[in-house]
């Protein structure tokens, strides 16, 4: 008797609660490529510390629920951060990833979510943490910059480097312009880094980064070309 061939089970979207600030540009990202198949994952939940978060419509639009928690209600970063923590476990998620979120996160939040909470940076990490990395980067006369997607460890900007997406500086540049082309990159960049995890390409194990069970010696970089990527 021939046994039947056994079909193989059809992966599980992975959960993902996604944290912002401000437009959510990088949201909308992950939802188009949540909704046209490319990401195996669903976006349970979006949250915002600021009411007037532009992104908080991206969730509306696509029927995500989404909450706000104000951080100016709360009496401490601590106090905040334990809120915080309490409505993400709500959603069960998978990933926590942090999308223009900005707040500096308490040690004991980052490590209640270590190795599954995410940040994208808008530079070629480790250069330029931290704030203004366009103007830094121009001042500096670099020809080369970009944005690093990296796992939250207690260390601002400084846990380990998944990937990172390269944009050449042109003569002409302005901090806007250059934020600009540089935002453009990191809507392909973000997705395919969750899409690798999701789908377990990438781990992070024993704090050790990972490509299919090999230690990763440097940062995988994305491979597009974005020498012609418009700046708007």
């Amino acid at each position: 008797m021939t046994e039947t061939a056994r079909q193989p089970a059809a992966a599980i979207p992975q959960r993902l609660v996604v944290l912002i600030s401000g437009r959510g540009s990088n949201l909308g990202a992950l939802i188009e490529a949540c909704e046209q198949g490319r990401l195996p994952a669903t976006i349970v939940g979006v949250i915002s510390n600021r009411p007037d978060a532009g992104g908080l419509e991206f969730a509306t639009r696509h029927g995500i629920p989404s909450q706000v928690l104000d951080h100016r209600t709360y009496p401490s970063r601590e106090a905040f951060d334990t809120d915080l923590a309490r409505v993400i476990e709500d959603y069960a998620p998978d990933l926590v990833i942090l999308a223009g979120f900005m707040r500096i996160l308490t040690p004991a939040f980052v490590d209640r979510f270590t190795g599954r909470l995410l940040n994208i940076h808008p530079s070629l990490l480790p250069k330029y943490r931290g704030l203004h990395t366009h103007a830094r980067a121009l001042a500096n006369g670099e020809r080369v910059h970009g944005a690093s997607v990296h796992f939250v460890t207690p260390e601002l900007d400084g846990g380990p480097v998944i990937m990172q997406a390269r944009v050449p500086v042109a003569p002409d540049d302005t901090p806007d312009t250059l934020a600009a082309r540089v935002q453009r990159a990191e809507h392909h960049l973000y997705p395919e880094v969750v899409r690798r995890l999701c789908s377990g390409e990438i781990q992070w194990a024993g704090r050790i980064l990972q490509a299919d069970g090999t230690p990763l010696p440097a940062p995988l970089q994305l491979d597009e070309d974005f020498d012609d990527l418009p700046a708007s």
